[in-house]
């Protein structure tokens, strides 16, 4: 039986922080940052978090063909996760309308998560189940310090089985090793790493040589016979030089997206992976390995079916789709890291009623409707009773998912009134393709973006923070699904 991955898709977030930007806001306290002003680092906006992430993620290696009642297990690695104890898989799980059936578990502790899980799910997908890998980060770093223009925010999923698959897993390989090169404390926000050199040589250069080998040998290949090596890190060099010390060519090692995304974490050897595999022919092998707590890799060979997979949105798509965003403040608010004067708008109380929330699980997550099997007519939030005007029926509403359907804006608002994020607050009725009217609020958007008749698809984010308990409600917003010319709107 062949085992391996049968679907991949990754999600970046449409803003980029120009590093130059933050290089001057610092200069008069960090100078030596100079160095790092080149290029952009992906940037989340106010409603995205590593939960979001990864269900866009999934969203795109999950095309309309695939049967998702067929998922038995859900993976989510991150280490940025929202909830310390609320099993954030399982919100993930809800918003993709996976069966309850499903083993959904959350994975964190060691960068190097996300590679060492593939090895789980392919023992799985050897009992027939199918499995989703989703990695996802939304780290916080500290003003002015190097992190902040190394790191970047993205995830990465791939699906496991052993239908259709697109890259057979040949070997894995896992060596598990205290090396402490960076730790976070529980309750803390921000990560504290060690010296370069000293994790060049004794851990990447040592740990990484015996893990790639052991992943060679497990195969039964040379190290000249891969064709593409992935080694995520954010030491400039360090991944060519890990390949030589392997023997592995140079042309084989895979660009880690420094310039235009930076390091997304325990995401990030997935997310290259997906770069890859869009661009793969048949036969050719893949090395992927990431540092953290050991070293973990999975080696692979594409197959003849990676013709017939694309991604619902591919890496190479949303790399050139994206926004430069030159306000550093900007950043720093949509961080946490810069309390801004909201007014008394932005003072009630946004208690969450658990219980109803539970309720109405299917409507809030899966932003599924109801439509009536008599008038035809689509109803959100669904109820037992259709309120068609004039024919009123008990019980004849079906489920209806609308989170996959796209939409036209019928009529819209600006306004600077309410307390919002990133104002102004864009929000509107939408007509759903095959029936349905909602007022929903748009994300991604920038004045002059919005127009009547334009269309959206829904995506998944952050509809709220009750800040006095630190809960977020999720619910699914409208973003267009084209923009304007750049040099129609100004930007920043």
């Amino acid at each position: 039986m062949t085992i391996g991955i049968t679907g991949f898709g990754a999600y970046l977030p449409r803003l980029r922080l120009n590093r130059k930007e933050v290089v001057e806001a610092n200069a008069w306290f960090a100078p030596q940052l100079q160095r790092k002003g080149k290029g952009q680092r992906s940037m989340s906006n106010w409603d995205e978090d590593a939960v979001t992430l990864a269900v866009a993620a999934c969203r795109n290696a999950l095309p309309e063909s695939v049967d998702r009642n067929g998922i038995a297990r859900l993976q989510l690695v991150s280490d940025s996760l929202p909830f310390a104890e609320r099993l954030n898989a399982g919100v993930v799980a809800g918003a993709l309308r996976l069966p309850q059936a499903v083993y959904a578990n959350d994975l964190c502790g060691a960068q190097s998560a996300a590679v060492s899980a593939i090895s789980q799910l392919v023992n799985a997908a050897r009992a027939a189940e199918a499995s989703i890998l989703v990695a996802a980060s939304n780290r916080r770093t500290r003003a002015a310090s190097p992190a902040e223009l190394d790191y970047g925010d993205g995830s990465a999923a791939v699906t496991l089985g052993s239908d259709k698959v697109l890259a057979e897993v040949l070997s894995t390989s896992v060596l598990t090793a205290d090396f402490v090169d960076r730790f976070r404390l529980q309750g803390e926000d921000i990560d504290y790493y060690w010296e370069e050199r000293w994790v060049r040589d004794e851990g990447i250069g040592k740990l990484g040589t015996r893990a790639v080998s052991q992943a060679l040998d497990n195969a039964g290949l040379a190290p000249a016979s891969i064709d593409h090596f992935i080694f995520p890190t954010v030491f400039k060099g360090a991944d060519a030089q890990l390949a030589q010390k392997c023997g592995i060519a140079e042309a084989a090692v895979v660009d880690n997206f420094a310039a235009q995304v930076g390091d997304t974490g325990s995401a990030h050897a997935l997310l290259m992976l997906n770069a890859v595999l869009e661009r793969a022919q048949a036969g050719q092998t893949i090395l992927v390995c990431q540092f953290g707590s050991g070293v973990s890799c999975a080696l692979l060979r594409v197959t003849e079916q990676i013709d017939g997979f694309k991604p619902v949105k591919t890496l190479a798509e949303q790399l050139a789709a994206g926004w430069e965003e030159n306000n550093y403040t900007r950043y720093l608010a949509y961080k946490g890291q810069l309390k801004l004067e909201r007014g008394m708008r932005g003072e009630q109380d946004k208690k969450t009623a658990l219980s109803t929330s539970w309720r109405h699980h299917d409507s809030l997550l899966g932003f599924v409707a109801g439509r009536c099997t008599e008038s035809g007519n689509v109803h959100f939030p669904p109820s037992r009773i259709s309120y068609t005007p004039g024919k009123p029926a008990q019980d004849t509403q079906e489920p209806y998912p609308l989170a996959d359907r796209k939409g036209r804006i019928l009529s819209w608002s600006a306004e600077y009134l309410s307390s919002y994020m990133a104002p102004p607050h864009q929000y509107g009725q939408v007509d759903f393709e095959g029936g349905g009217r909602l007022l929903m609020e748009f994300t991604d958007v920038r004045p002059g973006d919005i127009e009547s008749g334009g269309e959206v698809e829904m995506v998944f984010r952050i509809k709220d923070v009750d800040e006095l308990r630190g809960y977020k409600r999720y619910f699914w917003k409208a973003k267009p699904t084209t923009y304007p010319a750049p040099g129609r709107i100004e930007r920043g």
